[in-house]
């Protein structure tokens, strides 16, 4: 019983180290980043959209169409009206220029949606997934209307529209 009493206490102190970052930085907020995370899951799930749902959204006119991949990937190809941000870019100020207000509904996606990997659609780790990092980054800067293209498509044969580079050397 000795052994565990003393134990217990170096078993909650290791935990806490653990926790909590050992070269500390208040640049750097990792224990909010997984809070973002693990909030989000339910309303990211919420927002995530059937390709019908994102047509229309597109087509509704009341949602920013956020495009977070590399401006070059973005100039290859992008569905039709798309504004361009770079995720490395997101920053009060230009998250600010693109989407002024906070209660703005936003539509984004990914490489990931999407099957034939192409250049400018180059299949990425399903965890590093560019939706999933966008959302929490949209979040901790404040925006909360966040709905993604949710299913994997065919560029072949997807409803959206895509203009670009890519898409005239490709003929799709």
């Amino acid at each position: 019983m000795y052994k565990t009493l003393v134990l217990l206490p170096l078993v909650f102190l290791s935990t806490n180290l653990i926790a909590e970052e050992t070269i500390p930085n208040h640049l750097i907020d990792y224990q909010g980043f997984k809070r973002i995370v693990i909030e989000q899951e339910a309303a990211r799930e919420a927002g995530r959209l059937s390709e019908d749902d994102f047509v229309e959204a597109i087509a509704s006119g009341n949602y920013v169409l956020l495009d977070a991949r590399s401006a070059s990937n973005f100039e290859r190809r992008h569905v039709v009206n798309a504004i361009n941000l770079p995720f490395t870019e997101f920053d009060e100020m230009s998250l600010g220029k693109v989407i002024p207000e906070k209660d703005s509904k936003i539509l984004i996606y990914c490489n990931n949606n999407f099957v034939e990997n192409t250049p400018s659609m180059v299949t990425k780790s399903v965890m590093a997934s560019l939706n999933v990092n966008t959302q929490a980054s949209l979040r901790a800067y404040g925006y909360e209307n966040i709905f993604e293209l949710g299913p994997s498509l065919s560029l072949k044969t997807t409803k959206l529209n895509f203009e670009g580079t890519e898409v005239a050397q490709l003929g799709y």
